[in-house]
């Protein structure tokens, strides 16, 4: 126990402690009046601001979390569709390869409106833009896996008479499984983000959609606080995966504790 809290303070520490500083520096800026409190409040005021509107923001929370998942789930599902048979076919590798990147070269910014458009305010325009953002950074992290699985090992597996779903299960999938957790790690972030920015352009509900009304009030120290907490959502989405990984992954957790 000992040695792990040693272990978890060496890694952790430092960022905390940077951190730390960067809240003291703005406390100390605001207080001292450097910059207008109504354009810089100060960590104390949007902690307040947090607690004074813990409600509406949880109530707006929960809209972009319902997006965030149901987005991210199925931009993993058809990001693994996708990569196990551009994997399996190598002529659909070279078709849709080049077509994947060319979609991360174009802003959410700049599909949301379309989006919105075409299938209005409400649920399905912010479940469409997340699964554009999560879609890819899975379906390369699983390609990636795919394509670094041991040759030799495959060689071996088909000496011995073992079918391509026995090479795919056995070898393939847990060769692919750091680079997933990594793109999911990614995925997870960009849930949140694209979520918030298709609320912005339009709909009934979520922290985009409150950011906007505080925004437009000139209400900083609550547009400071809903970024804090959309960072929190981020994180702590993140740290999910992180306990994900450890789970199906115990021997990589061991290899770092050594």
């Amino acid at each position: 126990m000992t040695r792990k809290l040693r272990n978890t303070t060496r890694r952790k520490g430092p960022a905390v402690a940077a951190v730390a500083a960067l809240l003291l520096i703005w406390q100390g800026v605001s207080a001292a009046g450097v910059v207008p409190g109504y354009m810089l409040p100060s960590p104390v005021d949007v902690v307040q601001a947090f607690w004074t509107e813990r409600a509406l923001l949880w109530e707006n929370a929960v809209v972009t979390l319902q997006e965030a998942f149901i987005g991210l789930a199925l931009g993993v599902a058809l990001g693994f569709l996708f990569a196990v048979l551009m994997d399996a076919f190598d002529v659909l590798y070279r078709a849709f390869y080049p077509i994947l990147v060319i979609t991360q070269t174009v802003p959410t910014v700049a599909i949301a409106p379309l989006l919105v458009l075409w299938f209005g305010y409400e649920m399905t325009p912010k479940i469409i833009l997340i699964v554009i953002s999560t879609f890819f950074p899975v379906t390369v992290g699983l390609l990636d896996g795919f394509r670094s699985a041991d040759r030799d090992a495959m060689g071996m597996l088909r000496s011995m008479g073992a079918t391509r779903w026995q090479i795919f299960r056995y070898i393939k999938c847990p060769s692919a499984l750091p680079q997933f957790f990594s793109g999911l790690r990614i995925a997870a972030a960009y849930s949140v983000v694209g979520a918030v920015i298709s609320e912005w352009l339009g709909g009934f509900g979520g922290l985009g959609v409150y950011m906007t009304r505080v925004k437009k009030a000139f209400a900083f120290d609550k547009m400071f606080a809903v970024i804090f907490l959309i960072s929190a959502i981020s994180l702590a989405l993140m740290a999910l995966v992180d306990a994900v990984e450890k789970v199906s992954m115990p021997y990589r957790q061991l290899n770092n504790d050594e």
